[in-house]
């Protein structure tokens, strides 16, 4: 009588697999596109880009792509989201967000960035998990975050002695976009908004400001900087780290839970300082390189299941 039993337990074990390992690989890809995004953020203040010129790259393209399927599922109610929940999405997870976290790299390095702005996003996952959502943090979990609070101190040791008031500055905003992704992950998974949903309503929102940029900054320093520079800031900021980071992190997060897929973010920062070493010659310095090892200890304790 038992042969039937694990018979049966088979296929529904693997049904169970097959999602989770989907969630798995959507935000490890999420990760690398955010990575990737920073360096080309770095990349791009270095060369004349400002802020809002990144910004403009980030929402315009794929606003455009969405629009007409925004439309399609019904403008006034924003396909079932509404604009009260809309509104909310796009300041935590859209344009504002960003655009703080663009302003962060004019004062301090790429080190710093990549590994505050996912080290935070995660601590503020795991702690809104377990008081707003009441999903169970393990004692792991706990143990990491704690170690992670302690890699921002390093890194943040950095700022006060080394770099000054400008850079703690810098990491104080990149502190409060994580937190703000935080938030927004939550949301997702407290409201039910589907992944593709949350980054169409995001893109197409975000076109409002599009005249406004056209008014105050204009397309002519954008211009000047070839169309080479351009497209490189539209696939990194408007493909790579807006929409399809966001679509499979939003993913990641209805999947396999808060708690889980707010630790993704936790291969940013190596893979950042990696690939900011590689294309962009910006070594770590030894603060660096001591807080990220120690943040990564801390991912690492969060990821285990107890």
């Amino acid at each position: 009588m038992n042969q039937p039993t694990r018979g049966g337990d088979a296929p529904a074990q693997k049904s169970d697999t097959k999602p989770a390992l989907l969630g798995v690989a959507c935000g490890a890809g999420a990760a690398l596109f955010w990575a990737l995004g920073f360096v080309a953020t770095r990349h791009g203040l270095r060369i004349g880009f400002t802020p809002p010129d990144l910004l403009m790259h980030r929402f315009v393209w794929s606003g455009l792509v969405f629009l007409p399927l925004v439309l399609r599922a019904g403008i006034a109610d924003l396909g079932g989201i509404g604009w009260g929940r809309g509104l909310v999405l796009m300041v935590l997870g859209g344009p504002v967000m960003s655009l703080i976290s663009y302003t962060g790299f004019l004062f301090v390095p790429l080190g710093h960035g990549s590994v505050i702005q996912p080290s935070s996003a995660t601590l503020g996952g795991l702690l809104l998990a377990a008081v707003f959502l009441r999903e169970r943090v393990p004692p792991s979990r706990v143990a990491g975050a704690l170690v992670i609070v302690g890699g921002l101190a390093v890194i943040g040791a950095e700022s006060i002695g080394h770099i000054g008031a400008d850079g703690v500055l810098g990491d104080l905003l990149f502190v409060m976009t994580g937190l703000m992704f935080a938030v927004f992950g939550t949301l997702l998974r407290h409201w039910r908004v589907s992944a593709f949903s949350a980054a169409t309503v995001i893109s197409v929102l975000s076109l409002a400001l599009l005249p406004l940029y056209a008014v105050i900054s204009g397309f002519a320093r954008v211009a000047a900087l070839g169309w080479a520079e351009n497209a490189l800031q539209a696939l990194a900021q408007g493909i790579l780290a807006g929409p399809a980071a966001l679509y499979l992190f939003a993913f990641s997060v209805q999947t396999i839970g808060v708690a889980r897929a707010a630790v993704f973010p936790a291969t940013v920062p190596a893979l950042t300082i990696l690939a900011g070493w590689l294309l962009l010659g910006e070594p770590p310095t030894a603060l660096q390189t001591a807080g990220l090892v120690t943040v990564l200890f801390g991912f690492y304790l969060a990821q285990r299941l107890r």
